[in-house]
C-alpha cells in the first residue's frame, strides 16, 4: 500500500480522494480494518472541504467510491507530531535514471535476450523481428505484463516455456489511430492506457458517438486492480479468451475488430461469436500477432451497456459479465439492431444470437421483453456440474442483466422520445503513557519496510531452502515413493520422509496423534508426505514436482458434516450442556420453530505465509528457529521431541509476526520440525516459506459449522426453551472449538430451558484449527439465527425480540457463573441512540416502499465474549527487564507481537511503573531463552496475562532503586542507576503473573471458564441490488465496552480489523473444494477477502465510557477477538433487506440463508421473478463442481 501510494503521488502530488481509493484498491490487509490507512494517505489529499476529510457522514458522490471514516472520541487524538516528518517535496524526489532515458531513446536499440536454466527470454525490437520470431517459434506465449503467463501458467501451474517473447518494445504495438469510423488502439497498450485514452476521447465528442467508449471505461474501472491494469496489455487480455472476461463480451457486442500480422500479411478479424472458439483459444492461428484493436464509434439512437458481478465489488473474476448493444430506428422504439455476449456462461464468450432475433424488429417493450427471457433461458443453458458451479446463480444473472439493460435503455428512451415506463410508480496523567492513543511501535518501520519478518533474515553460508510434497488423494494408502528422479535435479540435495525423523514422529494433541510426515496412509489433500530440501527455493520445487507418489485409494472418503454424521465419524469427546428442563418446557409454549443454518469455513489469509528458518549451531546439537509462530514454547517442544534432544539445545525467535489469527501455533510447529529434520541432517541451515496456495491447501482455517434447532417461544417475543446441536467440520485432525461454542451458544439471552450439544465431525479434509474467536463467531450466528427467525414468525422487529430475551439485573449463565450485563445494556442503549435507530429504522421501511429492485435492511447485535483459557494452566505468563547502566531498558516478555501492539503496550506498562517516558525502553524479540515457558498468544488474553508480568518485574525492579531515590532525590533516572550499578543492586529482574483459576466441569456443566466478559452492540445498515445480489455496507456504529483502555488508537484499530474480519466471515469469503477434497480457492484470485471498497461508507466506533475491570491489568479488557463476532450484523442487516425484497413476490415469514451471505446466496434467497425461472436441478441427479462444506 506504501508503495502504491508513492507511485500516485509520483504522478499526481495532489491527489483526489478518489485518486487515493482506487490506488489503494488492489491491496489487502483486512486485519487493520483499512481505516487507519485511509485516514494516513487522506492527509496528501488537497479537498479539505471534502466530506471524507472532514468525516461529515454522509458521502458527498452518491454510490461512488469516496469513503467516510468517523472515530468518535471526545479529544481527537494526535497519534504523531506532523513537525517530526518532512512534508512531500516532488521536487526532491529521486530521478528515474537518465541512462536508462537515453538508452529508451536510442535509434536503433537492439535485441535482448536472457538466458535462463529452463527459459529464454527475447525482447525484440521492430515489428518485423517480432513477426520472424513468432513464425519460427509459434508456440512460444508473447507476454508484456505477464499478468497471466506468469502468474497462473508457471507459478501456479508448473508449466515451462523454452522461449518467452515479450514485445514491449515494438513500438508498432503501442499506436493509437483515430479514423472517423473510430479508434484503432495498439494491442500493447496497456488497460490503464487503453481507459486513460478512452476518458480522453470521450468529451471530445457528441454522447452518441462515446457510448461504446463508455461502457469500456465503465469494465476498466472494475477489471482487476490499478497494479494489474498498469501492466496488463489490451491484446493479451483478449488473447487469453478467459470464459468470463470483462471486456471481451463488450466488444464483442460494441462490433469491435482486430488487426492481426503473420509472415502471410495482415488481415482483420471480427471480435464475434465465431472469435472464441474453445476455452483459451481463438480463431488466430499460433503464429499469428494481434497489433491493433478497433473499437468503433456508436451512432444515433444506439446504446451499449456493460454489467458484471462478482464475489467482490474490485479486484475479483467476475462470475457473470455481459456486454450488450441496441439500435433503434431513428426516433421509435422498434429494434433495428441488437448483440448480446455474456462471459462466465460456458468455455468461452457466447452470443445470445437467437434472443437478439426474437427481438429484432419488435418494438422494445415489456410484452417482447419478456418472451425475450424465455429465449434467453433457454438458449444459454448449463449443466449442473459446469466447472465454477453456482449454476443458478449464473443463469438468473443473465436475466437480470437483460432487465437492467431494458431499464437503463427505457430510461433513454423516455428522455429521447419520451415514451412512458410499463414500470409502476411506487410510493415513497502529564506523562503516564497508559490510556493515551500512542503509535504502534513498528509502524514507521512497517510503513518504510524495514520492519523485519522471518524471511527477511539474511540468508546463510551454505543454506538451503525447504519444498513440501503433498498427497494429493483424500483417503488412501500411500504404495510407494520414489524420490530418485528429484535427487537428479541440479541443486537438490535430499528428501526428507518420516525414516528421517530420529526423534517422536507424531504431534499428540487433545488424546489423538497427527503424523509430523504420512508414511502408510493419507486422510486428505495437502497432507505433509516428505519434503525436498535444494540449494534454491526454485531447485526445490522442482525436486518436490518430481517426487513420485503412488496411492491406493480408500473407499468412501468423508468430506461433510452430513456425511460425518450418516456415518458417526467423530473425534470424541462430544460435548453438550444442558439448563432447565428443554423437553417439558417445549410442552407449554405458543410457538415451536425448527431450522439450521451452516456456517462456512474461512482461511487465516495472515499476510505473512508460514515461515521458519532453522539454523543448526554449536557442537552438541543446538538449533536456532526463526519461527513466525504465537506460542513460541510449543514449537519449541515439538521441535525438540521430533529431534530427539531436550528444550534447552533449541530456541525460537519471534522478531514479529506478519498476522496469525491463531492458524500459526500447531501447523506452525509441525512445519518448523519438518526444516528442523532437514537441518539436523544436512547440518545446514534450512528455510520454509510456504507460497500463498501452498499455505491455504495444507493450514485449514475456521471450522465449518452446521447448526439445526428448535425453539419454542410465546406470543409475546419471549423464548422458552431452545435445543441447539452444532456440528463443526474438523478436518482429518482433533482441534478443541467444541467448548467456546457450546460457552457462547447463548451470546446475551437469558432463555430459561436451553439444551447445546456439540460434535466435532472427523473428515477427509485438512485439519481446521483456531481462527479468531475460536468457535464463538460460529455460536453467536447460530443463536442470533434463531432470535432473528423468531422474530420473522411473530412478525415483529428483530431487535425488540432481542431486547425482550436479554439477560437483565443479576445474572447466571447456563454454566452457573454468575454475572451482572449492566455494562451490555448500556453498549445496547448507547448503540441505539448513537446510531439514531429509530429514526433511521422508519427511512429504511420508506426507502423500501419507493424502490423495487434496491432494498435496504438495518439491524443491531449484541455481544457477550469471554476472555481467558478455561484452560487454567495457560493463564500465566512471565518477563524479564534489563536496565543497563546507560538508562535505556529491555524488556522481554512471551507474547508474540503479530501486529495487535502488544509490544506498544508492554513498553506503556513499563513506562508508567518505571517512570520513564516510552522512548528509554526497548522491545528486541519474543525469545525462549529469555522467557522460557511461555503459553500461547491467544485468547484475547496476551495483554493482560504479559502485561501484568511486566509491570510485576518493573515494580520489582522500582523498589529496588527506592533507596537509592531517596539518598539522591534530585537525582535523575540515569544517575540513579548508575549510583545502584556502583551499590551493587541487581538491575535484572524476572516478572510473573498467575492468572486466575479457570475451569469447566463438563459432567456437571457448570464452572468458571472465563476471567470477565467484553460487551459490545454493532448497528449496521446495508443497501441491496436485488437484481444481482451485490450489496454495500451504508453504515456501521459499535459500542464496545474494552474497560479502561490502555491504547485507545490501538484498541480501535483492533475493533475496525475485527470487524472487517468478520464482514468477509460472513458476507464474501468462501472455500471452495472438489467432490475429491482439493480445495479449489487457493489463492486471492479464488479467495476475496474484504478490501478497501468493502468497508462501511461510514464507519463509527465509540469506546464504552465508565467502565472498569477489575480482572486486567489496569482496569483494561482484552479486546483481539470479541469484535470480530459483529460482522453477524451485516449478515443480518442483508437478511432484512433480502426479507423486504421476497414480500414483493408476496413471500413472508422465516427463510433460510447460510454464511457467507455471497451474491449467490442472497440473489437466489430474493426469489425475484427471474430466478423462479431457473429450473432445480435435482440434489444425487448430477455430480456437483464443488462440495458444500
Amino acid at each position: 500500500m506504501v508503495m502504491s501510494m508513492y507511485t500516485l503521488l509520483r504522478n499526481r502530488p495532489q491527489p483526489t480522494m478518489e485518486d487515493i481509493t482506487e490506488t489503494l484498491a488492489g491491496n489487502l490487509c483486512r486485519c487493520t480494518g483499512y481505516r487507519p490507512i485511509i485516514d494516513g494517505c487522506r492527509t496528501f489529499c488537497q479537498e479539505t472541504n471534502c466530506c471524507q476529510t472532514n468525516g461529515s457522514g454522509n458521502c458527498c458522490l452518491d454510490g461512488g467510491k469516496m469513503y467516510s471514516f468517523l472515530l468518535i472520541s471526545q479529544e481527537k487524538p494526535q497519534l504523531f507530531d506532523r513537525e517530526e516528518f518532512l512534508p512531500l517535496d516532488p521536487t526532491q524526489e529521486l530521478i528515474f535514471p537518465p541512462e536508462l532515458i537515453l538508452m529508451a531513446e536510442t535509434a536503433s536499440p537492439r535485441t535482448l535476450t536472457f538466458h535462463g536454466e529452463r527459459t529464454s527470454w527475447v525482447f525484440p525490437t521492430s515489428l518485423e523481428e517480432l513477426v520472424r520470431l513468432k513464425t519460427s517459434n509459434p508456440e512460444a506465449p508473447l507476454v508484456m505484463g505477464n499478468t497471466n503467463i506468469g502468474e497462473h501458467q508457471i507459478k501456479y501451474k508448473g508449466v515451462v516455456h523454452p522461449l518467452i517473447i515479450s514485445p514491449t518494445r515494438v513500438t508498432e504495438l503501442f499506436e493509437v489511430t483515430q479514423t472517423p469510423q473510430g479508434v484503432w488502439l495498439g494491442a500493447g497498450c496497456s488497460l490503464s492506457e487503453v481507459r486513460s485514452l478512452l476518458e480522453k476521447l470521450v468529451p471530445q465528442f457528441p454522447d452518441e458517438k462515446t457510448e461504446l467508449f463508455k461502457a469500456l471505461i465503465q469494465q476498466l474501472g472494475n477489471l482487476g486492480s490499478q497494479q494489474i491494469r498498469n501492466v496488463a496489455s489490451l491484446g493479451g487480455n483478449i488473447m487469453s479468451a478467459y470464459p468470463n472476461s470483462d471486456l471481451n463480451p463488450v466488444l464483442a457486442a460494441g462490433n469491435c475488430k482486430l488487426s492481426a500480422i503473420s509472415s502471410g500479411g495482415r488481415r482483420e478479424v471480427s471480435l464475434n461469436q465465431d472469435f472464441f472458439v474453445s476455452f483459451g483459444k481463438t480463431v488466430l492461428k499460433p503464429e499469428e500477432i494481434v497489433v491493433s484493436v478497433f473499437i468503433p464509434f456508436s451512432r444515433k439512437w444506439e446504446f451499449v451497456r456493460a454489467f458484471r458481478q462478482a464475489p467482490r465489488k474490485e479486484s475479483s473474476f467476475a462470475t457473470v459479465t455481459t456486454g450488450m448493444r441496441v439500435f433503434f430506428s431513428e426516433a421509435s422504439r422498434v429494434v433495428q439492431d441488437i448483440s448480446i455476449y455474456y462471459g462466465g456462461m460456458g468455455p468461452t464468450t457466447v452470443s445470445a444470437a437467437r434472443t437478439c432475433k426474437a427481438l429484432i424488429a419488435r418494438p422494445w417493450d415489456d410484452e417482447v421483453l419478456s418472451r425475450a427471457y424465455d429465449v434467453l433461458l433457454d438458449e444459454l443453458a448449463l449443466p449442473p456440474s459446469e466447472p465454477g458451479g453456482k449454476v443458478e446463480f449464473r443463469r438468473s444473472l443473465t436475466l437480470s442483466f437483460l432487465f437492467k439493460f431494458n431499464l437503463e435503455i427505457l430510461q433513454k428512451l423516455r428522455e429521447a422520445v419520451g415514451l412512458c415506463s410499463s414500470l409502476k410508480k411506487r410510493t415513497k496523567s502529564d506523562l503516564d503513557p497508559v490510556g493515551r492513543p500512542i503509535m504502534h511501535r513498528s509502524a514507521i518501520s512497517q510503513a518504510t519496510g524495514e520492519a523485519v519478518y522471518c524471511d527477511d533474515v539474511p540468508r546463510t553460508d551454505g543454506e538451503l531452502s525447504l519444498a513440501l510434497v503433498t498427497s494429493s488423494r483424500a483417503h488412501a494408502k500411500i504404495t510407494g515413493l520414489d524420490a530418485s528422479e528429484a535427487l537428479r535435479i541440479p541443486g537438490v540435495v535430499d528428501v526428507i520422509t518420516a525414516k528421517d525423523i530420529p526423534g517422536t514422529k507424531v504431534l499428540t494433541m487433545f488424546g489423538y496423534d497427527e503424523e509430523l510426515l504420512a508414511e502408510k496412509e493419507v486422510s486428505c489433500v495437502g497432507q505433509i508426505v516428505c519434503a525436498v530440501v535444494a540449494d534454491t527455493r526454485a531447485h526445490a520445487k522442482q525436486g518436490a514436482a518430481a517426487v513420485k507418489v503412488s496411492y491406493e485409494d480408500l473407499p468412501d472418503p468423508i468430506f461433510t458434516a452430513e456425511e460425518a454424521i450418516e456415518k458417526s465419524s467423530f473425534f470424541e469427546p462430544r460435548r453438550m450442556i444442558e439448563k432447565g428442563s428443554v423437553t417439558e418446557a417445549f410442552k407449554s409454549v405458543d410457538r415451536v420453530h425448527e431450522g439450521e443454518i451452516r456456517v462456512g469455513g474461512q482461511e487465516h489469509f495472515y499476510m505473512e505465509t508460514q515461515s521458519m528458518l532453522v539454523i543448526p549451531i554449536g557442537e552438541e546439537t543446538e538449533f536456532n528457529v526463526y519461527v513466525s509462530t504465537q506460542w513460541p514454547t510449543f514449537t519449541q517442544g515439538t521441535v525438540a521431541k521430533m529431534l530427539g534432544i531436550p528444550s534447552n539445545r533449541v530456541t525460537c525467535h519471534i522478531k514479529r509476526i506478519g498476522g496469525a489469527f491463531g492458524g500459526k501455533i500447531t501447523k506452525t510447529s509441525i512445519l518448523a520440525s519438518i526444516a528442523s529434520v532437514a537441518a539436523w541432517k544436512t547440518n545446514r541451515a534450512v528455510r520454509c516459506v510456504l507460497d500463498r496456495g501452498e499455505d491455504m491447501l495444507i493450514t485449514g482455517g475456521r471450522h465449518p459449522l452446521l447448526g439445526r434447532y428448535k425453539v419454542g417461544f410465546m406470543n409475546d417475543g419471549s423464548i422458552v426453551a431452545a435445543d441447539i446441536q452444532c456440528y463443526i467440520n474438523a478436518g482429518n485432525a482433533v482441534d478443541e472449538s467444541i467448548q467456546k461454542i457450546l460457552l457462547h451458544i447463548d451470546n446475551v439471552y437469558n432463555i430459561p430451558n436451553l439444551r447445546a450439544s456439540c460434535a466435532a465431525c472427523r473428515t477427509n479434509l485438512p485439519s481446521n484449527t483456531a481462527f479468531r474467536g475460536f468457535g464463538v463467531p460460529q455460536s453467536l450466528i447460530v443463536i442470533e439465527n434463531i432470535v432473528d427467525n423468531v422474530a420473522a414468525v411473530l412478525g415483529r422487529p428483530a431487535d425488540q425480540i432481542r431486547e425482550i430475551n436479554m439477560y437483565k439485573g443479576k445474572s447466571v449463565t447456563h454454566y452457573k457463573f454468575e454475572f451482572s450485563p449492566e455494562n451490555m445494556l448500556r453498549c445496547w442503549d448507547e448503540c441505539k441512540a448513537k446510531s439514531d435507530y429509530s429514526a433511521r429504522r422508519r427511512d429504511v421501511e420508506q426507502f423500501n416502499q419507493q424502490h423495487r429492485w434496491k432494498k435496504r435492511g438495518l439491524s443491531i447485535v449484541p455481544i457477550k465474549y469471554g476472555i481467558a483459557f478455561a484452560e487454567a494452566f495457560l493463564n500465566q505468563a512471565a518477563a524479564l527487564v534489563h536496565i543497563y547502566t546507560d538508562g535505556s531498558v529491555l524488556v522481554t516478555h512471551g507474547g508474540a507481537e503479530m501486529g495487535q501492539g502488544i509490544h506498544t503496550k508492554m513498553q506503556q506498562v513499563a513506562s508508567r511503573e518505571l517512570h520513564i517516558p516510552p522512548s528509554q525502553i526497548y522491545i528486541s524479540e519474543t525469545s525462549t531463552s529469555t522467557v522460557p515457558n511461555t503459553c500461547p498468544s491467544a485468547a484475547s488474553f496476551g495483554t493482560d496475562s504479559n502485561g501484568m508480568a511486566v509491570k510485576n518485574a518493573c515494580q520489582t525492579l522500582f523498589q529496588r532503586l527506592q533507596p537509592i531515590r531517596e539518598k539522591y532525590p534530585k537525582g535523575s533516572w540515569k544517575s540513579w542507576v548508575n549510583a545502584a550499578f556502583f551499590e551493587k543492586i541487581s538491575l535484572s529482574a524476572t516478572g510473573f503473573h498467575r492468572g486466575p483459576d479457570l475451569h469447566m466441569d463438563w459432567d456437571k456443566m457448570e464452572g468458571q471458564p472465563y476471567a470477565y466478559y467484553v460487551f459490545g452492540a454493532c448497528c449496521c445498515e446495508v443497501e441491496l441490488d436485488c437484481l444481482t445480489g451485490d450489496s454495500r455496507t451504508v453504515r456501521t456504529d459499535i459500542v464496545a465496552d474494552i474497560g479502561r483502555s490502555l491504547n485507545p488508537s490501538v484498541d480501535i484499530g483492533q475493533i475496525e480489523g475485527a470487524f472487517m474480519q468478520g464482514l468477509g466471515l460472513y458476507t464474501l469469503e468462501e472455500l471452495k473444494y472438489s467432490p475429491s477434497g482439493l480445495l479449489y480457492t487457493r489463492g486471492p484470485s479464488q479467495y476475496k477477502i474484504p478490501a478497501v471498497c468493502d468497508m462501511p461508507l461510514q464507519f463509527n466506533v465509540y469506546l464504552l465510557s465508565d467502565s472498569h475491570n477489575p480482572h486486567a491489568i489496569y482496569s483494561s479488557k482484552g479486546i483481539g477477538e470479541p469484535i470480530l463476532s459483529l460482522g453477524s450484523t451485516v449478515f443480518f442487516a442483508i437478511k432484512e433487506a433480502i426479507a423486504a425484497a421476497r414480500s414483493e413476490s408476496g413471500l413472508v415469514g422465516p427463510f433460510p440463508l447460510d454464511s457467507p451471505a455471497t451474491p449467490e446466496r442472497v440473489y437466489l434467497a430474493c426469489a425475484s421473478p427471474f430466478t423462479q425461472k431457473i429450473p432445480v436441478s435435482k440434489p444425487g441427479s448430477f455430480k456437483p463442481w464443488a462440495l458444500n462444506i
